[in-house]
């Protein structure tokens, strides 16, 4: 459902990291960061995403968000009490809510389930508001901070900063593509 309080995404809009990695990794001081690749890294400088080689089988998007957040909801005090922010961009001007703005990209806020993710616009009332290509939220966190997951509208993959411990569990599930990474670096992207 919309979030009619903005004072829970407070903790993104005042940080002070330079925009991209704000949005590619959400906030600063998790013990680790990484990477969830929904499509493998390019092999080579200027490749597009259409020459990436796709295995058979490969879980979609929001199939790899939602077993992501199977494992992240256990190292969470709040695993059914989650925040979503989705790209304004997705939602038409009658929608309602909170606005969350960071530079460069502004969002709507939600506040819900983990069961919720993929199911965002199915009803009327947000059918309404909702154009066809909405893609998954550019934010996900759960109300005690433990963990957060940036998904931004042009990369790849998504950030994630948690604990070492969750990274490491992220990392040890086969169905997932988890690499760790630092992020302030630059990291792997199409043309």
């Amino acid at each position: 459902m919309h979030c009619t309080e903005p004072s829970a995404a407070e903790w993104i809009t005042a940080s002070e990291l330079p925009w991209q990695q704000l949005v590619r990794f959400g906030p600063a001081d998790f013990q680790a960061y990484a990477r969830l690749r929904f499509i493998p890294d390019p092999t080579s400088e200027g490749e597009s995403e259409n020459d990436a080689p796709i295995p058979d089988g490969r879980l979609s998007e929001t199939e790899q968000l939602q077993l992501f957040l199977t494992v992240l909801r256990i190292h969470s005090r709040t695993p059914q009490d989650l925040y979503f922010c989705f790209w304004e961009g997705v939602w038409d001007s009658a929608v309602t809510g909170s606005k969350v703005d960071v530079p460069n990209r502004s969002y709507l806020l939600f506040r819900g389930h983990a069961t919720e993710l993929g199911e965002w616009g199915t009803s009327a009332s947000e059918t309404q508001g909702r154009r066809p290509e909405s893609p998954d939220p550019a934010f996900i966190w759960p109300a005690d901070h433990a963990w957060c997951v940036a998904n931004d509208i042009d990369p790849h993959w998504a950030g994630i900063g948690a604990s070492n411990e969750a990274i490491g569990q992220l990392m040890a599930d086969p169905r997932l593509d988890i690499v760790l990474t630092d992020p302030t670096l630059d990291q792997p992207y199409y043309r």
